[in-house]
């Protein structure tokens, strides 16, 4: 490796390392399971008991024509490769709505 080799990123947030994805369902007024939301934390390196509060977000129909036959077929946008939300690349060119919070503890030892 000689010095022009960029350093490997040390903050506990960066984007090495594993995450967890989490999809959250339920039930709609038609009794449909639908995903009520999306969301991706990195799992914290250091010792101890951490609390990481995850922003959700779903997937949203681009016009209105979709968002009503989605709406009368009980079948609503959603990821189908988990992938999608753990890298975050190509979500800048998918209309997502904000959906809530999922707090989740860990305990590393």
């Amino acid at each position: 490796w000689g010095p022009s080799a960029a350093p490997r990123p040390t903050h506990p947030s960066s984007p090495i390392g594993p995450q967890i994805v989490v999809s959250v369902y339920g039930p709609d007024c038609f009794g449909n399971d639908v995903v009520r939301g999306y969301g991706a934390v990195h799992v914290p390196f250091t010792p101890g008991r951490h609390t990481r509060t995850i922003a959700m977000f779903v997937p949203e129909s681009t016009s209105r024509l979709q968002k009503f036959t989605s709406w009368f077929t009980g079948r609503r946008p959603e990821f189908t490769d988990p992938r999608v939300v753990a890298q975050g690349e190509g979500r800048e060119v998918t209309r997502v709505r904000s959906q809530g919070f999922v707090t989740i503890s860990f305990n590393i030892v």
